[in-house]
């Protein structure tokens, strides 16, 4: 009877360190997530090897997130310019980068309508050098708000406010 607890107990034992062996590491991406009402489209500017570079469109239903740069950030500051498909409006800023209509991926913030494309706003995030970053769209008294990660939370489930209506600059430089 021991001896059949004891094959019971080491099969029980393989098996869970089976499970945990196979558990994969979590992944490192940007992540915006739409805590709002209504259906949101994304679009991520960041600074690429071979230059600036703009591409959307992801869209993100109310109560979900999307997955907009997936491995390690490489750069600290990353763009983003988000609209409400339903009810208007955008989370928007003073960077200025190439869109379109259409899914895109453009090269180049320069002469964006001399190129056919059309010219927007978009607001920075601020990684902190973090290799993984979640960002949440959310609606305050009717304004939109930005909900990112804080230095003392945990990496799994951050939060913290950001001023949407901070100034941004367009000779913010990504110099990492």
């Amino acid at each position: 009877m021991t001896q059949r607890i004891r094959m019971g107990s080491i099969l029980l034992l393989t098996a869970l360190a089976g499970l945990f062996g196979a558990v994969a590491p979590a992944q490192a991406e940007l992540r915006v997530c739409n805590e709002t009402a209504n259906l949101v489209s994304l679009s991520l500017g960041y600074r690429a090897e071979r230059g600036w570079m703009s591409e959307g469109w992801w869209q993100a239903p109310p109560g979900d997130c999307r997955t907009i740069f997936q491995g390690d950030l490489q750069k600290r500051f990353y763009y983003l310019y988000a609209v409400d498909d339903i009810g208007g409006g955008a989370w928007d800023g003073q960077v200025f980068m190439c869109t379109r209509d259409e899914t895109f991926t453009i090269f180049g913030v320069e002469d964006c309508l001399a190129r056919g494309y059309e010219r927007t706003g978009f607001f920075e995030i601020d990684t902190q050098n973090r290799s993984d970053w979640t960002l949440q769209l959310t609606e305050s008294a009717g304004a939109p708000s930005i909900v990112g990660p804080d230095l003392g939370e945990d990496l799994e489930d951050p939060a913290f406010l950001v001023d949407p209506d901070a100034p941004l600059t367009p000779d913010n430089t990504d110099t990492q």
